[in-house]
């Protein structure tokens, strides 16, 4: 089968893409990625599992997408591309990474007589709901998240198939009217072929917390900050590494100098794969302190999966999926998002559990 993908951001890098390319061409499908470029990308890259089309998008048209339900330019964008694609091409179904290009995807699965597969990365009207720059008078005008909601549910329902990332989402679409013999889960799990064991080990000296991902708001280190500065660490010096970037980065180190614990907080910035992976083995907890909202209970972080592969202990916050995945798996513990003394107390409990400093509980 040739299968065309459609993805709104640059690629690479998409891990979940990357690894569902792979799958899917090692089962004996011809892969196509449709994407655009902010940058200077090859319009046409061919690699072993996918042929990558690119187009070139303007910061207008690219800033115009948080209102594409309401303005037809971003969608219009897309269906420019894809014409041109589909007079080059022939496909056998069309593959949509995410909610807001599902549209434009039915749309040429009608006119081509072609299968139409939703792929949902996230929640996302629960993610509008949550994002800053929806926020502001003009983001709620540009992006009115009952028009959203309608939106997923309308495509969900016109779509031969959909998948989600976790079981919690499933059922969230089904309590929306979606069938669930349509809804498939495949979750972030680990290509291990692309997954070394770290090679590097904690500093004796040290506890070691490691947080890996994007830096907002809703990720929920503000309240770790504040609970490591209830901590006290009798004959150990107590260090937070953050790898990743993101808009509320400076608020983070404004706290912790107000909290006091500026010197125990590490802002490493954007690391790649092998890189994080190094310092997973130097690590000897691993944190997903994400604020706990309808968005958080529908989605699963791929760093989870990461973390236990490198066998180490979590501490996370009480997301829906996370809390039971780490409960099935006995892989770490659970606190109450927006509660300092809560994680305080069990970053505590972990660090006296000689049950969590072994790879066993993976």
């Amino acid at each position: 089968m040739k299968i065309l993908m459609l993805l709104d951001h640059e690629f690479p890098p998409d891990i979940r893409v990357e690894n569902e390319i792979e799958a899917l061409y090692q089962a004996g499908h011809k892969i196509h990625l449709a994407c655009f470029t902010q940058k200077s990308r090859q319009r046409v890259e061919v690699n072993r599992n996918v042929t990558i089309h690119r187009r070139s998008i303007s910061s207008f048209i690219y800033k115009s997408s948080v209102g594409a339900l309401r303005f037809p330019f971003y969608f219009n964008f897309w269906r420019k591309f894809l014409k041109e694609l589909f007079v080059k091409e022939n496909f056998d179904a069309i593959h949509v990474h995410d909610l807001p290009l599902a549209q434009v995807g039915y749309e040429f699965s009608k006119m081509n007589n072609i299968n139409f597969v939703l792929d949902l990365h996230e929640n996302w009207p629960a993610l509008l709901r949550v994002a800053t720059h929806t926020q502001s008078a003009l983001g709620r005008f540009l992006s009115v998240n009952s028009q959203w909601e309608d939106y997923e549910k309308k495509y969900c329902k016109l779509a031969n198939k959909v998948i989600v990332v976790v079981d919690e989402a499933k059922t969230r679409l089904e309590q929306l009217g979606i069938k669930g013999s349509k809804v498939t889960v495949v979750s972030n799990t680990l290509n291990l072929d692309h997954f070394e064991d770290p090679g590097t080990v904690p500093d004796k000296e040290y506890i070691t917390l490691l947080y890996a991902g994007g830096i907002n708001k809703h990720r929920g280190l503000q309240y770790v900050i504040r609970g490591l500065s209830k901590m006290e660490t009798p004959g150990k010096k107590l260090r937070l590494w953050v790898l990743g970037t993101g808009s509320y980065v400076e608020d983070l180190k404004r706290l912790a100098q107000n909290e006091g614990v500026a010197d125990k907080i590490f802002f490493e910035g954007w690391k790649n794969l092998k890189e994080m992976q190094s310092y997973f083995g130097k690590s000897d907890y691993c944190l997903i302190p994400h604020v706990k909202n309808d968005h958080t209970d529908s989605t699963i972080p791929h760093k989870i999966f990461q973390y236990m592969y490198a066998g180490k202990p979590m501490l996370v916050s009480d997301c829906a999926p996370i809390k039971r995945i780490v409960g099935e798996t006995r892989s770490g513990l659970v606190y109450s998002f927006n509660d300092p003394e809560d994680f305080a107390g069990k970053l505590l409990d972990i660090s006296r559990s000689g049950y969590f400093h072994s790879r066993e509980f993976v």
